[in-house]
């Protein structure tokens, strides 16, 4: 897809997942072990709130800290980035592993952006795209992060410059 002159990769990034999409009683145990224990990690994490304590994602943890979870994570990060630079995208959009990430991978071939925009479930992250550059968003932490700009345009026009960081107020109903 051609976005403002550059050359864009969507995709979800399930089909580079070969235990899941070999297996499919492997990927549905997956998903039956992943929402009970989202299920379990909502009680928990009310369970802080009354206490006044911050939320924790277990599952994020739980993918963070095994072997064969960080291992997936390079892995994949490492294949899709290589395809897309070999393909000559600008930019690889996926989202599947929900790892939330923005980050420029290079290779003796080019480099691309590399974007995933992990998920509103643990992460409350997304991705956006305006006036020609991207920004990772994170509800949680912060609403005014800095966008990526590619260097060929740096040079916005001041109206859409004032666009991109004018924020409207809304207004108080009595």
């Amino acid at each position: 897809m051609d976005l403002n002159g550059k050359k864009a990769w969507f995709f979800h990034g399930d089909v580079f997942d070969m235990p899941t999409k070999n297996m499919e009683w492997l990927a549905k145990l997956g998903h039956f072990g992943y929402q009970i224990l989202f299920f379990l990690n909502r009680g928990y994490n009310w369970f802080l709130l009354r206490l006044g304590k911050e939320k924790h994602s277990k599952s994020k943890i739980i993918k963070r800290n095994t072997k064969y979870g960080n291992k997936f994570l390079n892995n994949f990060e490492k294949i899709v980035s290589n395809l897309a630079i070999e393909n000559g995208y600008d930019y690889a959009v996926c989202g599947h592993i929900h790892q939330p990430k923005m980050e420029i991978k290079e290779t003796k071939h080019g480099q691309t952006l590399y974007l995933n925009s992990g998920d509103w479930l643990d992460h409350f992250t997304a991705l956006e795209y305006q006036f020609k550059r991207w920004k990772l968003y994170h509800y949680n932490k912060d609403k005014l992060a800095p966008f990526y700009v590619d260097e060929d345009e740096k040079d916005l026009e001041i109206k859409d410059l004032i666009a991109a960081i004018t924020i409207i107020k809304q207004q108080k109903k009595n």
